[in-house]
């Protein structure tokens, strides 16, 4: 890791971690300050959710096994208000619980024990992300009666009816359309969505095209324009109009 990129990328960043085990908190903790982030911390849900609200961070760090509302719950409580990214950190590590993650609106999930460099890292990669601008100009407007996309205003629409996309959806998403009709491997897409860092990650980006096909798909089951090209990557397809 390049300490000095990790100094310019989270100094002065509001963190937030959010876990009942308090000798962790605090090892966590004085991994973000020693990096000069401003450091939030909670030792459960209920008080996570608080400081939340009040502190409006730029990054979560939550632990899943906590008890009267557990981590999935306080994600999906984000969600519902704030695309802030957050990191699951947990000692969970079955395929289904890592999914289960990402259903609830993670970026990304680093299972315990851990490694402190590979914590910042992820973290560097995310606030890295979400401090890119977006770039409108490369995309022009589709729209072929169904589904509608405006770059330019970062606005989806199916059937006329807006939809609601994460961050990380929405750039995923306009990736793949700023290069419709070519195939785009997992590893292109892990690099450009999500960072090298992630090289290893493949069910992150399935995870997030079967989101995105929920959502925007006539029939998630026979996608009409996130098309997979098997053992390869995905592509978008316009409709012919």
């Amino acid at each position: 890791m390049n300490p000095k990129s990790s100094l310019d990328n989270i100094r002065g960043k509001k963190i937030l971690i959010i876990d009942d085990d308090t000798l962790l908190l605090e090892l966590i903790k004085q991994v973000f300050c020693l990096q000069g982030a401003l450091v939030y911390t909670a030792d459960s849900g209920a008080k996570g959710l608080q400081q939340f609200y009040l502190h409006c961070p730029d990054l979560v760090i939550l632990d899943i096994m906590m008890p009267h509302i557990n981590g999935f719950e306080i994600c999906r409580l984000i969600r519902e208000s704030s695309d802030v990214p957050v990191i699951i950190l947990t000692a969970l590590g079955e395929k289904k619980e890592i999914i289960h993650g990402f259903d609830c609106g993670a970026d990304d999930y680093v299972t315990k024990p851990f490694n402190p460099d590979i914590l910042l890292v992820r973290a560097q990669a995310i606030l890295h992300r979400a401090a890119l601008p977006a770039s409108p100009e490369k995309v022009s407007t589709y729209s072929d009666g169904y589904l509608k996309i405006e770059p330019r205003q970062g606005r989806v629409f199916v059937r006329g009816e807006p939809v609601k996309l994460s961050a990380k959806e929405y750039r995923l998403l306009t990736y793949l359309f700023q290069n419709a009709g070519q195939l785009l491997t997992i590893d292109q897409i892990l690099d450009h969505v999500w960072g090298w860092e992630y090289r290893n990650n493949v069910d992150y980006v399935h995870v997030y095209i079967h989101h995105l096909r929920q959502k925007l798909e006539e029939n998630p089951q026979q996608p009409e324009y996130l098309l997979t090209e098997y053992g390869l990557g995905y592509r978008f397809e316009k409709k012919l109009v």
